[in-house]
């Protein structure tokens, strides 16, 4: 008994003097490495802004270097002495170790999918023959390199199911190399196809070759026009680059970007023509002869873009069947006769529903089966070519389908189910038996029987009415101290649907809420939904954050010292604005990969292509006065008394550029008053998160709910 009560007085003493430690250590400000200020001063229409750090923007260069190398050291020393960084980090470990999988594509007889036993760095493309036969390795990208940052970043299959053009990217970027195998036999082709971001690949029926879309060779154009210029080219199988034939470009307009795919029975191919993130996209076909190639000289330019949206399902001949908002900002189901331009040859097969918003569709056993959000979740619903119901696919409960893998003539439809407790599961609708059954489900180290999800609404600061999903464990009572965590997006007609998150789940194992906000500027309630929340109305992205985060307070939930929110890219600029402009409102701050200067984000990469969203400072006195107002860098005010923040950036990011996490963090770090944290985690070897390797993934996860937890007052 002796010995146990001293074991167990040690164990206290320790745990005391580690708590002790940690709070001794941050009682006091902590001493930021130094940022020198230029004395650089912009005029924007006539009104003078400042931009002292400016030279930050230099990735390369040896002062930036060190400014990084000193951040690191500083943030990652803060977090070594954090109590709960080793357990979080064991526990998600724990948690991320169970199998993955996407949805399976079939090709001729063949199906694919890609799984991850769980810790792997990179999913693992997989094929089965049949349904019943076991899977084989197609693919392994964590054999391309020995750090498992190169990743499978696109997978196209020709129609037979005997070729794949896949795309690989490193470090994160959104660049792309393709390459080509013979499956049988796994035998690597000669083909390698460069200079390719956002590139679609479409097969034609004989397996000859493919569309692909693709940029300009470097130096070959303005540096600053890289990411311009979009062209489509056709390339034959087994052949070089060099000899690829441009087929369609448009240099008047060096924006429009396409996107090439072939129509299920090979006799059209079809260009969705973008600009930007704008989602009004245009329509341009060509038909194809027996052997895949153009079987006229000029495309058909059905729809410009930015008319409305317009997005092509497939065709059933001549009949081009597209969903669109045009007249209807929730979305509804079209057929056009591509034989004709005249607006009578379109017909109404699917009607813009009251309360429901068409998300997305595909065609199956000839039939429309369409997702649908109610309420910012999924409901599934089947409708003959002719537009008659023909029954809905039942769904296991409150959750989301991440896509639908069809074809037109097959009587199967393969869907992935989630929720915000449950991880996808891979089902598979047989249309001639009229049912639904499990291709493949993981099991999860985590028991969901003890959590809940409900969904609640608020009213906006405007009185718009808002949703929200809480997901915490059953039987919780507000008490006004439970931590609450809070996740929003609003914007690029983006939807926030209940999904699974494995690092979520070391939250709500701790006994806090999860909290997701269906804000303004996404697609859950349709178009007119989106556009209350972009441009000059992006400030109601803002008061929606703010307002979800009030009523969560007033409701008895919890209280501002307990309430953390969390962000990325777009979501970043989010929970930066939203912190400035209501500093007493939070408890922590985590911003991903955040876009925080409003004024030039459009100078850098493919950040043009968000100004059909955001707008643009320098063009137009209108846009720079709302963008002014709301930038997150142009917005801190001296002695800010801002919560605990922790920006995560990557040196490789090529979408959100890590400047933007740079500028942001200098600026912060100068101006705050207090003793809450600033700080900065800049990643090595990664982007903006796609293809990031799975270690790296729970290491940052582990470092975020650091900072929450630590901060939250959180075991």
């Amino acid at each position: 008994m002796r010995l146990s009560f001293l074991r167990l007085m040690s164990r206290l003493i320790c745990v005391f003097a580690m708590l002790a430690a940690a709070s001794t250590a941050y009682a006091q400000p902590l001493e930021y490495p130094p940022a020198k200020r230029l004395d650089l001063v912009e005029d924007y229409h006539g009104t003078k802004v400042a931009a002292p750090y400016r030279w930050l923007e230099e990735d390369s260069s040896p002062e930036t270097r060190a400014w990084v190398e000193a951040q690191n050291r500083l943030t990652f020393g803060y977090l070594e002495k954090l109590p709960q960084r080793a357990k979080l980090q064991k526990r998600l470990t724990e948690i991320w170790n169970a199998p993955r999988y996407s949805a399976p594509e079939k090709r001729g007889d063949r199906y694919f999918y890609t799984n991850n036993s769980g810790l792997q760095n990179q999913d693992v493309l997989y094929m089965q023959e049949s349904l019943q036969a076991e899977p084989e390795v197609v693919l392994d990208p964590n054999k391309l390199s020995d750090d498992g940052t190169a990743a499978l970043t696109g997978a196209f299959y020709s129609r037979d199911g005997k070729y794949l053009a896949y795309g690989v990217s490193l470090h994160g970027s959104d660049k792309q190399i393709f390459y080509a195998l013979k499956l049988d036999g796994k035998e690597k082709l000669k083909d390698k196809l460069e200079w390719c971001k956002f590139t679609s690949i479409a097969w034609v029926p004989d397996s000859s070759g493919f569309y692909y879309n693709r940029y300009s060779k470097p130096g070959t154009v303005a540096e600053e026009d890289e990411n311009k210029y979009n062209r489509v080219y056709w390339h034959r199988l087994g052949t070089s680059q060099d000899q690829d034939r441009l087929i369609f470009e448009y240099p008047e307009e060096k924006e429009f970007g396409f996107q090439p795919s072939v129509s299920d029975d090979g006799k059209f191919l079809v260009l969705t023509v973008w600009v930007g993130t704008d989602p009004k996209y245009g329509l341009y076909f060509m038909p194809l002869d027996e052997k895949g190639q153009p079987a006229e000289e000029e495309f058909t330019r059905m729809i410009e873009p930015g008319e409305a949206l317009y997005e092509f399902i497939e065709n059933d001949g001549p009949i081009f069947f597209l969903r669109t908002d045009r007249n209807a900002p929730r979305g509804r189901i079209i057929a056009v006769d591509s034989r004709t331009r005249d607006p009578k040859g379109r017909r109404e097969i699917v009607p813009e529903s009251a309360d429901e918003v068409i998300g997305f569709a595909a065609m199956a056993y000839r039939h429309l089966v369409v997702a649908y959000m109610k309420d910012a979740h999924h409901v599934l619903r089947s409708f003959t070519l002719d537009g008659k119901a023909a029954g809905g696919i039942e769904l296991p409960g409150l959750g989301s389908v991440r896509g639908l893998s069809a074809s037109k003539e097959d009587p199967e439809v393969f869907f992935p189910y989630t929720s915000f407790l449950q991880p996808p599961v891979l089902y598979r609708y047989d249309f001639t038996a009229g049912k639904s059954s499990v291709f493949k489900e993981p099991e999860v180290p985590f028991d969901p029987s003890g959590y809940e999800t409900r969904q609640v609404f608020f009213k906006s600061k405007d009185g718009t009415r808002v949703p929200m999903f809480l997901t915490h464990r059953k039987g919780l009572k507000p008490d006004g101290n439970t931590p609450v965590l809070m996740y929003g997006y609003g914007g690029f007609n983006i939807n926030l649907t209940p999904y699974y998150s494995s690092s979520r789940l070391v939250f709500l194992e701790a006994g806090g809420i999860y909290a997701l906000v269906n804000l303004r500027g996404g697609s859950e309630y349709g178009e007119d939904w989106h556009r209350e929340g972009m441009l000059g109305n992006k400030q109601n992205v803002f008061d929606d954050f703010i307002a979800a985060a009030e009523s969560l307070v007033s409701s008895g939930y919890t209280r501002s010292e307990k309430l953390a929110i969390l962000g990325g890219s777009n979501g970043g600029l989010l929970v930066t604005a939203c912190m400035l402009q209501r500093p007493d409102l939070f408890g922590a701050v985590v911003a991903a990969v955040p876009v925080t200067d409003m004024l030039r984000y459009h100078r850098f990469t493919v950040g043009h292509y968000w100004t059909p969203e955001y707008g643009n400072a320098e063009k137009d006195p209108f846009h720079f006065e709302f963008l002014h107002a709301y930038s997150p860098l142009h917005n801190i005010p001296s002695g800010v008394k801002s919560p605990p923040i922790l920006v995560t950036t990557a040196d490789t990011d090529d979408r959100v550029v890590p400047s933007h996490s740079r500028k942001f963090v200098a600026a912060m770090q100068h101006a705050a008053a207090g003793e809450n944290p600033v700080l900065i985690r800049i990643e090595t070897k990664a982007g903006h998160g796609r293809g990031k390797p799975t270690a790296k993934r729970i290491e940052e996860a582990a470092d975020m709910y650091s900072i929450i937890f630590h901060h939250l007052g959180m075991e």
